[in-house]
Protein backbone atom coordinates (compact mmCIF):
# COMPACT_ATOMS: atom_id res chain seq x y z
CA UNK A 1 0.00 0.00 0.00
CA UNK A 2 1.32 3.52 -0.33
CA UNK A 3 0.19 6.99 1.43
CA UNK A 4 1.43 10.34 0.76
CA UNK A 5 1.07 12.48 3.47
CA UNK A 6 4.05 15.30 5.93
CA UNK A 7 5.89 14.04 8.25
CA UNK A 8 4.14 15.73 11.84
CA UNK A 9 7.25 16.09 13.87
CA UNK A 10 11.43 14.78 13.29
CA UNK A 11 12.06 11.08 12.97
CA UNK A 12 13.86 9.38 16.21
CA UNK A 13 15.87 7.16 16.15
CA UNK A 14 15.32 4.54 18.59
CA UNK A 15 17.34 1.52 20.27
CA UNK A 16 15.20 -1.61 20.58
CA UNK A 17 17.91 -4.55 21.00
CA UNK A 18 22.03 -4.42 21.45
CA UNK A 19 22.22 -4.51 17.51
CA UNK A 20 18.94 -3.54 15.56
CA UNK A 21 17.55 0.52 15.46
CA UNK A 22 13.99 1.73 14.09
CA UNK A 23 13.31 4.93 13.07
CA UNK A 24 9.78 6.39 14.76
CA UNK A 25 7.77 9.27 13.10
CA UNK A 26 4.25 10.22 12.21
CA UNK A 27 2.58 11.48 8.89
CA UNK A 28 -0.15 13.57 8.40
CA UNK A 29 -2.67 12.96 5.51
CA UNK A 30 -4.96 15.74 4.66
CA UNK A 31 -8.04 14.75 2.84
CA UNK A 32 -11.50 16.36 2.23
CA UNK A 33 -15.18 16.06 0.52
CA UNK A 34 -18.20 17.29 -0.12
CA UNK A 35 -21.22 16.43 2.54
CA UNK A 36 -25.08 15.68 1.70
CA UNK A 37 -25.62 19.49 2.47
CA UNK A 38 -23.03 20.07 0.03
CA UNK A 39 -20.01 21.29 2.52
CA UNK A 40 -16.83 20.74 2.22
CA UNK A 41 -15.47 18.61 5.62
CA UNK A 42 -11.52 18.57 5.88
CA UNK A 43 -10.55 15.19 7.08
CA UNK A 44 -6.77 14.75 8.64
CA UNK A 45 -5.86 11.01 9.08
CA UNK A 46 -2.73 10.33 11.34
CA UNK A 47 -0.06 7.64 10.93
CA UNK A 48 2.56 6.34 13.37
CA UNK A 49 5.22 5.13 11.00
CA UNK A 50 8.08 2.78 11.44
CA UNK A 51 10.94 2.35 9.26
CA UNK A 52 13.56 -0.79 10.12
CA UNK A 53 16.21 -1.21 7.14
CA UNK A 54 18.18 1.87 7.97
CA UNK A 55 18.64 4.77 10.24
CA UNK A 56 20.15 6.86 8.01
CA UNK A 57 16.97 7.99 6.47
CA UNK A 58 15.92 9.97 9.52
CA UNK A 59 18.06 13.06 8.45
CA UNK A 60 15.68 13.79 5.73
CA UNK A 61 12.41 13.04 7.73
CA UNK A 62 12.04 16.13 9.44
CA UNK A 63 8.55 18.34 10.27
CA UNK A 64 6.88 19.10 7.17
CA UNK A 65 8.67 17.17 4.40
CA UNK A 66 6.04 15.34 2.28
CA UNK A 67 6.95 11.88 1.67
CA UNK A 68 5.35 8.87 -0.14
CA UNK A 69 5.65 5.73 2.00
CA UNK A 70 5.53 1.89 0.52
CA UNK A 71 4.83 -0.54 3.15
CA UNK A 72 2.18 -2.38 5.36
CA UNK A 73 -0.54 -0.32 7.25
CA UNK A 74 -2.00 -1.98 10.47
CA UNK A 75 -4.68 -0.94 13.63
CA UNK A 76 -4.48 -0.87 17.05
CA UNK A 77 -7.64 -0.74 19.18
CA UNK A 78 -7.37 -0.48 23.28
CA UNK A 79 -9.17 0.60 26.49
CA UNK A 80 -7.12 3.93 28.61
CA UNK A 81 -6.83 3.61 32.07
CA UNK A 82 -9.34 5.85 32.35
CA UNK A 83 -11.79 3.11 30.41
CA UNK A 84 -12.24 5.15 27.23
CA UNK A 85 -11.38 3.47 23.75
CA UNK A 86 -8.46 4.38 21.83
CA UNK A 87 -7.11 3.74 18.68
CA UNK A 88 -4.41 4.37 15.83
CA UNK A 89 -2.79 3.66 12.79
CA UNK A 90 0.44 2.25 12.52
CA UNK A 91 2.49 1.97 8.89
CA UNK A 92 5.69 -0.39 8.58
CA UNK A 93 7.61 1.32 5.91
CA UNK A 94 9.61 -0.39 3.74
CA UNK A 95 10.53 2.70 0.88
CA UNK A 96 10.26 5.70 1.39
CA UNK A 97 10.38 8.97 -1.32
CA UNK A 98 10.69 11.88 -0.72
CA UNK A 99 8.82 14.46 -3.03
CA UNK A 100 9.55 17.87 -3.03
CA UNK A 101 11.86 20.76 -4.78
CA UNK A 102 11.03 20.42 -8.01
CA UNK A 103 10.50 17.44 -9.93
CA UNK A 104 13.09 14.83 -8.38
CA UNK A 105 12.16 12.50 -5.54
CA UNK A 106 14.95 10.94 -3.53
CA UNK A 107 14.18 7.37 -2.42
CA UNK A 108 15.06 4.95 0.36
CA UNK A 109 14.95 1.61 -0.14
CA UNK A 110 15.92 -1.69 1.85
CA UNK A 111 19.85 -2.31 1.53
CA UNK A 112 21.40 -4.56 -0.95
CA UNK A 113 23.65 -6.09 2.26
CA UNK A 114 22.06 -8.83 4.00
CA UNK A 115 23.34 -7.24 7.38
CA UNK A 116 20.61 -3.90 7.21
CA UNK A 117 23.74 -1.23 7.11
CA UNK A 118 23.97 0.68 4.24
CA UNK A 119 27.77 1.37 2.78
CA UNK A 120 29.02 5.19 3.21
CA UNK A 121 29.55 5.94 -0.07
CA UNK A 122 25.75 5.28 -0.81
CA UNK A 123 23.04 7.35 -0.39
CA UNK A 124 19.76 5.95 1.52
CA UNK A 125 17.30 8.34 -0.88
Amino acid sequence: MNIIGRVTSDAQVRNVSENRQVVNFSVAINDSYRNKAGERVEQTTYFDCAYWLSTKVAKILTKGTLVELTGRPSARAWTSNSGELRASLSFNASQIKKHGGGTTAETAKAPADSDGDMPETDFPF
